[in-house]
């Protein structure tokens, strides 16, 4: 009675018997030593019981039916052959017509950038300056005296928070409508 539990237990609940491990590395190596190889000639490049008979494949058997001759499997077609199709005419061999008119788009020329005010300029030119300052005393390794460092950050912040203040609330568009609402 204990022979049967034991063979229960070597059979999963699918009911076929437990296989040994596959040896992957041998595996590996029959694969990297068959890469280049070329197939034996008169050999499918898959199993014979998968070829489909040529009936069958052109929907001629119905149901359960099978090619009544075996010699109606197609053999497998050479690996090795590659059929090279012609292209006639692609997109590199399209030329230019010289004589066509091609109705180049020029441009207006952009209008010019308004004019800064004194304060707007002196601002950018602190908020810039001050920085620049400070990074040419590190840079030439000189001894940063303390007016320096008060004029780099004190430019730097003074400029900046001028700028900030100077901005515009919203587009040019908002001075002429001071409701902000629909025009019929």
């Amino acid at each position: 009675m204990a022979e049967p539990e034991e063979e229960e237990r070597r059979m999963p609940e699918g009911g076929e018997p437990e296989r040994a491990p596959l040896d992957e590395e041998s595996a590996w190596a029959e694969l990297v030593a068959a890469y280049e190889k070329d197939p034996e000639p008169g050999t499918g490049s898959w199993p014979a019981a998968e070829d489909v008979p040529a009936a069958e494949r052109d929907g001629e058997l119905e149901g359960n039916e099978t090619a009544a001759d075996p010699s109606a499997v197609p053999s497998a077609p050479d690996a090795t052959r590659i059929i090279l199709h012609p292209v006639l005419s692609g997109p590199r061999d399209y030329e230019l017509d010289e004589d066509a008119d091609e109705g180049h788009y020029e441009p207006p020329e952009p209008p010019p950038l308004p004019e800064a005010d004194v304060t707007t300029k002196f601002a950018w030119l602190a908020a810039v300056g001050g920085p620049l300052l400070i990074f040419g005393f590190v840079l030439f390794q000189e001894p940063m005296p303390w007016w320096a460092l008060t004029v780099g950050i004190g430019g730097f912040l003074g400029g900046f928070a001028t700028l900030v203040t100077r901005m515009r609330p919203g587009g040019d568009e908002d001075d002429d409508l001071p409701g902000g609402g629909a025009v019929v």
